[in-house]
């Protein structure tokens, strides 16, 4: 069976949607807070993996959502929970976080 979502390398991301300037989409951070705080990739909203189940409607199902941890594990099962509901464009971002920051790119 094919996977419910779209692994997403850092190079495609920056160039189909940061560099796009596209505003149609959510990138979303599901690391934990005191992670988040220790950087993070401009824009990226952060509603960590503990909260999920609380804050699940804060997740719009009408545009891309791009999924990102540390690492690209925790999003990519994020993204295979929430496939089955109702969202439907879903993109884990390969490498994750530390990916980003490996390659000397801006943070917040």
């Amino acid at each position: 069976m094919d996977q419910p979502y779209q692994d997403i390398d850092i190079e495609t991301f920056r160039s189909d949607f940061v560099e796009a300037d596209r505003n149609d989409y959510i990138l979303l951070d599901v690391r934990e807070e005191f992670e988040y705080a220790g950087g993070h990739i401009p824009n990226a909203v952060n509603i960590p993996m503990s909260a999920i189940n609380a804050r699940i409607d804060d997740i719009p199902q009408d545009k891309p959502v791009i999924i990102v941890c540390a690492t690209g594990n925790r999003s990519a099962y994020l993204a295979e929970a929430l496939a089955p509901h109702g969202w439907n464009n879903l993109y884990n971002l390969l490498d994750g976080t530390m990916g980003w920051m490996m390659r000397g790119l801006p943070t917040e």
